[in-house]
C-alpha cells in the first residue's frame, strides 16, 4: 500500500465509515435528485393531462425520447468524471482528481450546445420517427421547441451533481434538482389554467425550473472539498475525455437503449393499435403514463445506484475489496425492497394511478390498466441489471458495464417487440416486458458472480502480501 492511499483511506469516510449509513447519506439525497428529476416530465403530463387533454398527454410522450436522450449525454459525462474523480481521489491523485472535473464540465457545455441546434434544425423529422402521428404532432412541436432550449441547463445540472455527489456533497446535489422542480410545479399551473398557454406553458415552466437548477449547480465549482479547481483545469483534453466517456458509456448507453425502445414502442403501438378496437391514439397516451409510472421507480432505483457508485470507486481504488462487495450487498437489497413495493402498488392500484394522469372514456382506462400491470409485471428484478452496470462503471471496468446495459432494453426488449405481436397483437407488445426483464436478470447474475468472485481472489492476494 502506497503512504498516499493510506492516508486517503483514513483522511476521507468513504473508506472508514459504516457502510450502511454511508449508503443511507449518499443514497437519500441521490435518490430524491433522481425522483425530482423524474418529477418535471411527470408533472407536465398531469397538468397538462388535465388542461389539455389525451392529445397532449401523447404529446408529451412523443418528445420523451429528445429528454431520454438529453439525460443519457448527461449520464455519459456525469457518471463517467464521477467515476473518475472517485477512483483518482481514492488512490490519492487529486490533480487528476481536478482534471476530470474541469475537463467534463467543458464537455458538458460543448454537448449541450451541439444536442440543442440538432434538435431545432431537425425537430419536425425527429417527431416523425418518434410516432408522431398528425393530430400529436402540433402539440409535440409547440412543447418540444421550448424544452429543447433548456437541454444544455439540464446536462449541466445532472453532470456537475454528480461531481458534487463524488465531492461529498449529496445534499447539495439534491438541492439544485429540488429547486428547479419546485418552480416547475409552481408554473405549470398559472402557465396551463391561468394563462391559458397549454403545453408551450408547461415547456415554458419546465425551462424556467432548469434554469435555477443549473445556476445552482455552476456554484458548487467553487465549493469543492476535496480538489481545489483552477481555471487552467477547465480545458478538453482528449485522453481525460476519453476516460470520463469510457466509464459514463454503460449508464449513457442504458439510457440511449431506453430511446431506442420507446421509440420502437410508440410505432409498434401506433401500428398494431390502428389494427384493434382501440386507435393509434390509446395506446400511444397509454404507454407515455406506463413509462412516466415506471420511471419514478427507476429514479429510486438510479439514486441508490448512483449513491453507491462513489462509495464503490473509492474502495476500489483504495483497495478495500470487502466495503466494495458489502455496498454492492446493501444497494441491491434495498432496490429489492423498493421494487417489491412498485410492484404492489402497480397491480393492485392501476386505475387510482393512470386517473391522475387526466380522464378518457373507458375503453381508455381498459388498455391502460392492462398495459400497466403486464408490462411492469417483473419490475421487483429490473433493478439488479441497472445497479450491476453502474458497479462495473464504478470499479473502472466499463466495458462488462456497456454490455449489461445493453441486455434488457437491445438484447431483449426490441426484438420481443418486434416478434411477440405477430402471433398476438397489440397484447404481443405487453408480454415483451416481463420477458425481457427475466432474461436481462438472469444475464446479471452471470457477469455478476464471476467478477465478485475476481474481487475475492483480489483480497485473498492483498491479505496475503
Amino acid at each position: 500500500m502506497t503512504e498516499a492511499v493510506k492516508q486517503t483511506r483514513e483522511g476521507n469516510p468513504l473508506g472508514y465509515e459504516r457502510l450502511p449509513r454511508l449508503l443511507k447519506s449518499y443514497a437519500v439525497p441521490s435518490v430524491i435528485a433522481m425522483l425530482v428529476s423524474s418529477l418535471y416530465n411527470i408533472v407536465d403530463q398531469i397538468f397538462i393531462g388535465q388542461g389539455v387533454g389525451y392529445l397532449g398527454n401523447a404529446a408529451t410522450n412523443v418528445a420523451y425520447p429528445l429528454t431520454t436522450i438529453c439525460l443519457s449525454i448527461a449520464l455519459l459525462i456525469g457518471i463517467g468524471s464521477a467515476s473518475r474523480f472517485s477512483l483518482e481521489l481514492g488512490a490519492g491523485r487529486k490533480e487528476s482528481a481536478a482534471q476530470a472535473v474541469g475537463t467534463a464540465v467543458c464537455m458538458m457545455v460543448l454537448f449541450g450546445v451541439i444536442y440543442v441546434v440538432l434538435i431545432e434544425l431537425f425537430l419536425h423529422p425527429l417527431l416523425t420517427v418518434f410516432g408522431a402521428t398528425k393530430d400529436v404532432m402540433p402539440y409535440a412541436e409547440s412543447y418540444t421547441r421550448i424544452t429543447a432550449v433548456g437541454m444544455p441547463l439540464l446536462i449541466l445540472t445532472n453532470g456537475i451533481s454528480n461531481l458534487a455527489r463524488a465531492d461529498g456533497s449529496p445534499k447539495y446535489s439534491m438541492t439544485c434538482m429540488l429547486v428547479g422542480a419546485v418552480i416547475n410545479t409552481i408554473l405549470d399551473p398559472i402557465f396551463i389554467f391561468v394563462l391559458h398557454q397549454g403545453v408551450a406553458g408547461a415547456a415554458l415552466a419546465t425551462v424556467i425550473g432548469q434554469l435555477f437548477s443549473c445556476l445552482m449547480a455552476l456554484n458548487y465549482l467553487r465549493r469543492f472539498s476535496h480538489v481545489e479547481l483552477r481555471r487552467s483545469h477547465f480545458r478538453l483534453r482528449l485522453p481525460v475525455c476519453l476516460k470520463i466517456a469510457s466509464l459514463g458509456m454503460s449508464n449513457s448507453l442504458n439510457q440511449l437503449a431506453i430511446t431506442f425502445v420507446q421509440i420502437v414502442l410508440n410505432n409498434s403501438l401506433t401500428y398494431y393499435g390502428a389494427h384493434s378496437v382501440y386507435g393509434s391514439e390509446i395506446p400511444l397516451a397509454s404507454c407515455g403514463i406506463v413509462m412516466k409510472t415506471n420511471a419514478i421507480l427507476l429514479a429510486v432505483i438510479i439514486g441508490i445506484s448512483q449513491g453507491s457508485q462513489p462509495i464503490i470507486g473509492f474502495n476500489y481504488g483504495a483497495r478495500q475489496y470487502e466495503r466494495v462487495r458489502g455496498i454492492y450487498r446493501l444497494a441491491i437489497t434495498c432496490n429489492l425492497i423498493i421494487s417489491g413495493i412498485g410492484f404492489l402498488l402497480f397491480q393492485l392500484f392501476p386505475r387510482q394511478i393512470i386517473s391522475l394522469f387526466g380522464t378518457g372514456d373507458d375503453l381508455y382506462f381498459a388498455f391502460a390498466i392492462q398495459f400497466l400491470r403486464i408490462f411492469l409485471f417483473m419490475v421487483i428484478i429490473n433493478g439488479v441489471q441497472l445497479i450491476s452496470a453502474n458497479f462495473f462503471a464504478a470499479i473502472g471496468k466499463p466495458v462488462k458495464g456497456v454490455v449489461l446495459s445493453l441486455t434488457r432494453q437491445v438484447f431483449f426488449l426490441v426484438p420481443l417487440i418486434l416478434i411477440l405481436p405477430l402471433a398476438w397483437g397489440i397484447e404481443g407488445i405487453m408480454f415483451a416486458g416481463p420477458v425481457a426483464d427475466f432474461a436481462a436478470f438472469v444475464t446479471t447474475m452471470i457477469l455478476i458472480r464471476r467478477e465478485m468472485g475476481h474481487i475475492r481472489a483480489a483480497q485473498a492476494e492483498l491479505e496475503a502480501a
